[in-house]
């Protein structure tokens, strides 16, 4: 299915949209983010113990590498239409199978296989989106795309609340109608979708070889940046807040909601902007801004500095994530689109988790959260000139996107 220009064909873009935006809320904002508001609920009522709650994260992070990493075989042995379907039940029926406390293998198996399922939504339905759509809106529709990531992660914290006094049987249940009501709602929509990649613009060159694979070398740098300068905030934040600064758990739950909502509309931002100076600019000048949210808290705790770094950090985010997957579309298409982006899905997961590791370890010897900061707001710098040598070996892709 291959959108061109015109409004009729505009659009079928914004479906595409709410098609693409539908499959990650269900993958990412529920099937990744919704565990965590969960947790605390698993252990005071005694399903799991810490450690247990915690491996069950683990076992969900595992899948979603190992669904980024598959996804490139399915999509070559599979319909589009198919994968998507399956993965979408998947987190689905996970959900709806955990509210019933069958044993701890039980949980990894389903933990692990909404992760997959996840990880396949990101590099299979994202992807197949975005190449069917004009190059002049993928800014736009990109950012209604990743909306869903950011609006699962402020939906799943507005469920699991209110359920959360009926017990866990409720609230695995609440999560797991809603996930197959989204499921149904984004269904037919996939009926017959097997996209393929919008041509080229006129004048759109593409890159030799070994300069491609030294373009999306520096890409990949640059976007396992953002990932690393991503934990300080989704790992520390709220216990830095509460317990850090004095400030009370309520209040480090105030600006993680912050966060979240700000997680769900930064993306329409970042492709507004790409739509106007491209992909690239874009990315270097979010890449930037989430440096200046990581790093306000070393200069301020102020409440207006609090909140900025939590609108900064979680906008920028996942506008970098839709950033990042309109530049893959720039440079490479079909097949190799998936593939590339199923490397850069994975690095990011497997970067995200070893810096949780790495930052855990370096809190526990120093209790200092200032060095956490300032590693995530280095980490993010040096992605700006990553990306920059990585734009620098494409000229005039910059500007494409805004034609």
């Amino acid at each position: 299915m291959i959108v061109r220009s015109g409004p009729a064909e505009d659009r079928a873009a914004f479906v595409a949209a709410a098609r693409g935006f539908c499959a990650l809320l269900i993958g990412i904002g529920l099937g990744r983010f919704g565990y965590p508001p969960l947790i605390p609920l698993l252990i005071r009522n005694g399903w799991f113990t810490a450690g247990q709650a915690d491996y069950l994260g683990a076992f969900n992070l595992a899948g979603y590498v190992v669904g980024s990493a598959a996804s490139g075989l399915l999509a070559h042995r599979l319909k589009v239409s198919l994968v998507v379907r399956i993965a979408m039940l998947t987190v689905a029926v996970g959900f709806l199978a955990c509210a019933w406390p069958l044993g701890f293998p039980w949980f990894v198996f389903w933990r692990f296989s909404s992760g997959l399922a996840g990880g396949v939504l990101m590099v299979i339905g994202a992807p197949s989106v975005l190449s069917a759509i004009p190059v002049r809106m993928r800014g736009r529709i990109g950012g209604v795309v990743f909306m869903g990531v950011g609006s699962g992660l402020a939906l799943s914290g507005t469920v699991v609340p209110i359920f959360a006094a009926r017990g866990v049987h409720a609230a695995w249940l609440a999560l797991g109608i809603v996930t197959a009501l989204l499921t149904v709602l984004g269904w037919p929509g996939w009926a017959s979708y097997n996209a393929a990649p919008h041509p080229r613009t006129p004048g759109e060159q593409a890159p030799h070889s070994k300069t491609l694979s030294w373009l999306i070398f520096w890409l990949l740098a640059a976007y396992v940046t953002n990932a690393i300068g991503f934990v300080p905030h989704t790992v520390f934040w709220v216990d830095y807040i509460a317990r850090g600064l004095n400030q009370g758990i309520a209040t480090g739950n105030h600006y993680w909601v912050v966060l979240g909502v700000s997680a769900a509309i930064g993306p329409l931002a970042s492709g507004w902007l790409a739509d106007r100076i491209g992909f690239s600019r874009s990315l270097r000048a979010s890449l930037l801004a989430k440096a200046a949210g990581v790093a306000l808290p070393l200069f301020s705790t102020s409440p207006l500095a609090l909140t900025l770094s939590s609108i900064g950090v979680g906008s920028m985010a996942i506008g970098i994530v839709s950033l990042a997957a309109g530049r893959v579309a720039e440079i490479v298409h079909g097949s190799r689109q998936k593939q590339v982006w199923s490397w850069m899905t994975a690095a990011f997961a497997i970067a995200h988790a070893a810096t949780a590791f790495v930052l855990s370890a370096i809190f526990s010897h120093t209790g200092s959260y200032r060095i956490l900061f300032l590693i995530g707001a280095v980490a993010l710098l040096t992605g700006c000139v990553f990306d920059f040598i990585s734009s620098g070996m494409q000229p005039g892709n910059q500007n494409q996107s805004s034609r």
